[in-house]
């Protein structure tokens, strides 16, 4: 199964939202749900997770969570898309598997869903 092209939001200035700074508390998060994807930059970037749900509070647990943090100085950057909740195991499931994100081994047990990546 394919879905239509995710909509990837980057921040103002057409670049990468960093999880840090990223304005949770800006209307665009309000009732915002979906996937999203956290990488690292730095010589070889990487992606360190991928997950689903409410964006903003994700973003605000992954922000506390040391296990993300670790990878603060290489730049840690954020996308995210609006998948409705039926398709959302199946997405997450899909870029688990293409991205093999260092952190989060749970993801869904989910028929993949194809989706366009990011970049």
């Amino acid at each position: 199964m394919y879905l239509p092209t995710l909509d990837w939001i980057k921040c103002q200035g057409n670049q990468w939202c960093n999880l840090f700074t990223v304005n949770l508390d800006h209307p665009h998060f309000d009732g915002l749900e979906g996937v999203y994807i956290i990488w690292h930059g730095g010589d070889r970037p990487w992606t360190v997770y991928v997950g689903q749900g409410v964006i903003k509070d994700r973003f605000a647990a992954h922000r506390q969570d040391p296990r993300i943090r670790q990878y603060a100085p290489s730049g840690l950057f954020v996308t995210w898309a609006k998948v409705d909740a039926f398709h959302r195991d199946g997405v997450e499931r899909f870029l688990a598997d293409r991205l093999a994100p260092k952190e989060g081994t749970a993801h869904p047990q989910a028929l993949a869903i194809a989706v366009n990546l990011p970049w």
